[in-house]
């Protein structure tokens, strides 16, 4: 399946200049369940779709109370600065929407 139906919010966000905070916040208890069981989402795999090295992925923390997972990453431009594509960095979740989760 894909991580986009599972989840009911996944976003990104500037956490400062320097670093970009993913969000996934699943449909149900069920989903956020399997999908931490499985350890899908870690630093390595953060690290592979967002083309960093996975030194740069400061923390990916699971929240059960919210049934959700966050990830931040080391800007690889800083905010503002030249090359910078997304000020706000709103709009950088497009590589966990087609990320494939195993539901066997």
């Amino acid at each position: 399946m894909l991580l986009k139906d599972l989840a009911s919010v996944i976003r990104s966000k500037n956490a400062g200049p320097y670093e970009l905070t993913l969000d996934i916040i699943f449909k149900t208890r069920e989903i956020y369940d399997h999908v931490v069981e499985q350890g899908v989402i870690n630093p390595g795999l953060i690290a592979r779709l967002y083309k960093v090295p996975e030194d740069k992925v400061i923390s990916v923390v699971e929240f059960a109370p919210a049934m959700a997972i966050k990830a931040t990453i080391v800007r690889p431009v800083v905010c503002g600065d030249v090359g910078d594509t997304d000020v706000y960095g709103a709009q950088q979740h497009g590589p966990l929407l087609n990320m494939e989760v195993d539901w066997n």
